[in-house]
């Protein structure tokens, strides 16, 4: 399934949303550091100190940009959001541009009360951020589009990052083949025959 928006797209476009959409993961190393560095954001964000937040963005960007090996983003984290008729602005990427390198703006407080944005509603906001700088250097993307794969890949990340230290995959059940079944009954009565036989 697409967005409607995929249908106005220019026909390379299009391809390139195809492409975002057919990713569906970022798989990071394994590593203790990542939860450590979202303790510690969540921590930053109690404080309600934007200097420590922003530190603190840097840190966990850095981790999974240098994770994945590729360049990392400037991190500014500001105060108040900005709004508009349009609603609230939680986060900005900005691409590298001859300028400097690639940008990502946080604002760390609501616009309407200025209370300290909720940790992983902020946390989620990073990384969909970082989503878009990875679309372009971890996926060479010629466009970073919101697709359905984008999103999938900002969860994926999310739950890599807040596993514990030590956490492990649970492994998938899988269902034997037909043939699977057949062999394994197969194995089964021989067995019980020999166990049988005087």
């Amino acid at each position: 399934m697409v967005f409607d928006y995929y249908h106005r797209l220019r026909k390379k476009d299009r391809r390139v949303y195809e492409q975002s959409d057919a990713h569906g993961t970022v798989r990071l190393p394994p590593s203790p550091h990542y939860r450590e560095s979202t303790d510690s954001l969540s921590a930053a964000l109690q404080s309600a100190n934007r200097k420590r937040v922003e530190s603190c963005c840097v840190d966990l960007a850095r981790l999974v940009t240098t994770a994945l090996n590729v360049p990392t983003a400037r991190i500014r984290v500001l105060s108040k959001r900005p709004s508009h008729h349009w609603g609230e602005l939680h986060g900005l990427y900005e691409s590298s541009d001859d300028r400097g390198p690639a940008t990502i703006t946080l604002w760390m407080r609501t616009a309407q009360h200025k209370r300290v944005v909720a940790f992983r509603t902020f946390l989620r906001t990073l990384l969909h951020e970082l989503c878009h700088h990875l679309d372009y250097t971890h996926l060479q993307l010629a466009e970073s589009f919101h697709t359905e794969g984008f999103y999938r890949r900002e969860s994926s990340l999310f739950k890599q990052l807040m596993a514990a230290p030590g956490d492990a995959p649970k492994p998938r059940r899988t269902i034997p083949s037909d043939a699977e079944q057949r062999t394994a009954q197969q194995a089964l009565r021989e067995i019980r025959s020999r166990l049988n036989d005087p």
